[in-house]
């Protein structure tokens, strides 16, 4: 009867030893897994930041563009105001400044649309930049809130010295 207690006893503590064993590989396999996964993002991140700036800068030329165009626009419409009223004065080249006014018009309005479409297309890869910092700092967030609290609390000492105290 005893022997059959020692035998169920080191038979739990082969168990026992072979589950620990599984666990150990398990976990390195994590830990490697893991390792990489943080390498992936920390390139992530570095290309995200050159994107990010590209975007912007490219966000900030094609304001500048916008602006320019708007101003170069206002000028021109005063350009063919004068011209449609000279073209009123004179009765037969009328209707050829009507066609330029029209066709500079038609100019303009496309000009402006494509602008706008570019427009749209940056501030949206603006956006999925965000999105994607925000994942990454989410990512980190966790990973830091985590290692704080799996490492051993250690009393602070401090190293400041008083107001009053400097020398």
């Amino acid at each position: 009867m005893i022997i059959i207690l020692y035998l169920s006893a080191a038979l739990i503590a082969i168990a026992f030893f072979i589950l620990v064993m599984s666990l150990t590989k398990t976990l390195k396999a994590m830990k490697e897994t893991l390792e990489s996964v943080s390498k992936t993002l920390d390139g992530l991140e570095t290309q995200l930041k050159g994107v990010t700036g590209e975007t912007t800068l490219l966000l900030h030329k094609t304001n500048a563009l916008a602006d320019d165009i708007q101003v170069k626009v206002e000028k021109l419409d005063t350009v063919v105001n004068a011209v449609k009223d000279v073209g009123s004065a004179v009765q037969g080249v009328g209707h050829t400044v009507q066609d330029l006014n029209a066709s500079l018009q038609k100019v303009t309005r496309t000009v402006s649309s494509t602008v706008s479409k570019n427009e749209d297309k940056i501030a949206q890869a603006v956006q999925w930049g965000a999105v994607a910092k925000e994942i990454k700092d989410k990512w980190f967030g966790r990973k830091k809130a985590k290692a704080v609290t799996e490492s051993p609390s250690r009393p602070m000492i401090s190293t400041r010295q008083p107001e009053g105290e400097r020398g």
